[in-house]
């Protein structure tokens, strides 16, 4: 019983922010008062300050932006990530787990240590506020997750299939491609899912590296909502557009969780 009480009291103490995140974003902007914020106003406002918060900060171009990014890229880096593991366990590259220490390592460092190189770096290079600089690198990021996960998910592949295909005539890339991306098919979704809600969610790099409206993720442009370029935006506008902007991920979570949570699983430390 007392075990019970304090997994309530604990639940109701981390749903809290979710409350008040949905209440004010809820309120209409008019009546905001910080006084009142744990109480429901009794109107839904919802989806008028998202479109106030479409109208001031110009998201559409920001959302189209932010799902190139969160499809484009992860669907590289599951890819990338795949044939790193395929190389490295299926055709047993020499000093392969040095290889796999290379790409993984990157792990290590927290992303804000990128930042000034790569401010740097994409000046120079000219990519600096531009949809290709941003899907490099977000490419890049998501890379050594893929790699970890199926570098794992092929250690369990029988080694015989691939010696059977190629008894059969079937070349190095076409076995790849014909045989272990398909059967790797559930563990590449649950990265992929991983990896585009981390984009999505995605502030630090959005930051960095872009300036523009047509180029910045959508996170950026929620920032500024609340920042001196959009001074005096109500905060209700703010929440809305951060808490509708957040449902794609919410959404794809719930209905490909099954899916997600096998994946995992197939590609862990076996």
């Amino acid at each position: 019983m007392i075990r019970r009480a304090v997994l309530v009291v604990l639940g109701l103490v981390w749903l809290g922010p979710t409350y008040l995140l949905l209440v004010n974003a809820s309120r209409p902007a008019s009546s905001y008062d910080p006084g009142s914020a744990w109480a429901p106003s009794g109107d839904f406002a919802l989806f008028e300050n998202f479109g106030k918060a479409l109208e001031s900060a110009n998201l559409t171009q920001s959302l189209a932006s932010t799902a190139l990014y969160s499809i484009l890229s992860p669907l590289l880096g599951v890819i990338i990530g795949a044939l790193a593991g395929y190389v490295i366990v299926v055709l047993r590259l020499r000093g392969g787990f040095w290889w796999f220490l290379l790409i993984f390592g990157g792990t290590v460092f927290p992303s804000q240590m990128l930042l000034v190189p790569l401010f740097v770096g994409y000046s120079d290079a000219g990519l600096y506020d531009s949809r290709l600089g941003m899907i490099l690198i977000y490419t890049a990021v998501n890379v050594p997750l893929a790699a970890f996960v199926l570098r794992n998910f092929y250690t369990g592949v029988a080694f015989s299939i691939f010696e059977a295909a190629r008894m059969d005539g079937a070349s190095t890339w076409r076995i790849f491609w014909r045989i272990y991306l398909p059967i790797s098919l559930t563990a590449l979704t649950a990265v992929f899912i991983l990896e585009f809600t981390f984009i999505w969610n995605d502030l630090v790099f959005g930051l960095t590296l872009t300036q523009t409206e047509e180029v910045r993720p959508v996170m950026t442009a929620i920032a500024g909502l609340m920042s001196d370029v959009y001074a005096g935006t109500p905060v209700p506008v703010g929440l809305a557009a951060g808490l509708v902007v957040s449902l794609p991920t919410v959404l794809l979570f719930l209905a490909t969780q099954r899916l997600f949570a096998r994946g995992l699983s197939l590609g862990s430390v076996q």
